[in-house]
């Protein structure tokens, strides 16, 4: 059976709340993105950041000074969109936006549908 974690809706709300405005409208689209992409996905904090469950992680997200980050919590996944993803600085577990160029909402749910579909895949 997958391992769930409680929801921490007011943590991440906290999280978003305490960026520079432009970091928490870009922050808030992704996360409605992901909250409408996988409803069922549990949301909450991790390593400090917002981070997403369902079935195994899907992803989470991070500001920083200069960017912002989605993270899929699987090096696999920026290897099968790498050429999705040109124009973004990956790293391994990594994909860098910014406030002026946003991930495209498309490219961002088939990610998470891939995620979805891998942790369902992992529990056959």
């Amino acid at each position: 059976m997958a391992k769930t974690k409680p929801n921490d809706i007011e943590g991440v709300n906290q999280y978003i709340a305490n960026l520079p405005m432009e970091q928490q409208i870009a922050l808030e689209r992704v996360r409605q993105i992901i909250k409408t992409t996988v409803p069922e996905a549990q949301e909450y904090l991790s390593y400090k950041m917002p981070a997403y469950h369902f079935h195994g992680m899907i992803g989470g997200f991070a500001a920083f000074k200069n960017h912002c980050s989605f993270f899929p919590w699987d090096s696999k996944t920026i290897d099968v969109f790498k050429d999705e993803l040109t124009g973004f600085k990956t790293s391994a577990g990594t994909i860098q936006f910014t406030t002026d160029k946003p991930l495209p909402e498309e490219l961002l749910q088939k990610i998470l549908r891939y995620r979805v579909a891998g942790n369902l895949e992992k529990e056959k």
